[in-house]
C-alpha cells in the first residue's frame, strides 16, 4: 500500500514509517508500564518496558500494515496471576495501549491546529503531513485494538466480561482461531474491496480532524 509512496514521495514514506513506529511503540510501552504498575514484572524482565521501537516490532503485523494498512505490534507478555486486582488489572492493562494512542491523537491534533493557525503552513508541508499521519496512525491503532477478536486488546475485555465457567470452551476456541479469523477479515476486506475497516477508520478520522 505504501510502496508506491516510497517511489513517488520518499520523504512522506519515511514520515509514515516514523509515525507507525511511534504509534506502535507508545501502545506497547503503555501495556508494559501498566502491567508493572498492576504488579506483573514479566514485560519488564523481558525488556519490553522500553521506547525502542525494534523491541515491539512484529514482522507479520508490520507486513500487514504495509500491505493493507492495518497491523499490530508484538504482544506484550503478561502473567495475569501476578496482577493485584485480577480481571480489573487485566482490563486496565489492555486499555492502556488504546489510551496512549488516543492521548497521542489529542496532543498531535492540538499541535497541528496551532501550526495551521499561527504559521500559515499548508497541506503540502512535510511537518503538517507528518502530524496528520501521527493522528491517523494513532487513531487506527486505538480503534483496531478495540475489536474484540484475539489477539487484539478488545478480546481481553470481552473474555473478562464473559463468565469463565460457562464460556470456558468458547474462550479457548476463540483464542486459538481468533488470529486466523482476524487475518481472513482483514485480507477479505482489503482485497475484495469491501472497505469496512477503511470506512470505519475514515469516519472517526473525519470526526477527530473536523475541528482543524
Amino acid at each position: 500500500m505504501m510502496f508506491s509512496t516510497l517511489l513517488s514521495d520518499p520523504a512522506l514514506f519515511i514520515a509514515w514509517i516514523f509515525a507507525v513506529f511511534y504509534g506502535l511503540t507508545i501502545h506497547e510501552f503503555f501495556h508494559a508500564w501498566s502491567a508493572l504498575w498492576q504488579g506483573d514484572e514479566t514485560a519488564y524482565n523481558e525488556g519490553r518496558l522500553t521506547l525502542n521501537p525494534f523491541a515491539h516490532l512484529d514482522m507479520w503485523g508490520l507486513f500487514m500494515l504495509v500491505v493493507i494498512g492495518f497491523g499490530w505490534g508484538k504482544p506484550v507478555p503478561i502473567n495475569p496471576n501476578n496482577f493485584k486486582h485480577g480481571k480489573l488489572s487485566d482490563n486496565l492493562v489492555s486499555l492502556a495501549g488504546i489510551f496512549s494512542n488516543l492521548l497521542s491523537l489529542i496532543v498531535f491534533s492540538v499541535i497541528l491546529k496551532l501550526i495551521l493557525t499561527f504559521t500559515g503552513l499548508g497541506p503540502d508541508n512535510l511537518l503538517v503531513n507528518f502530524l496528520f499521519l501521527l493522528i491517523t496512525i494513532n487513531l487506527v491503532f486505538a480503534l483496531f485494538n478495540l475489536i474484540p477478536i484475539p489477539p487484539l486488546d478488545g478480546s481481553h475485555i470481552l473474555f473478562n466480561l464473559l463468565p469463565d465457567r460457562r464460556f470456558f470452551a468458547f474462550k479457548e476456541r476463540f483464542a486459538h482461531y481468533g488470529p486466523i479469523i482476524l487475518l481472513v477479515l482483514l485480507l477479505g476486506d482489503s482485497f475484495l474491496n469491501i472497505g469496512i475497516f477503511s470506512h470505519l477508520f475514515g469516519f472517526f478520522l473525519n470526526l477527530a480532524t473536523s475541528w482543524l
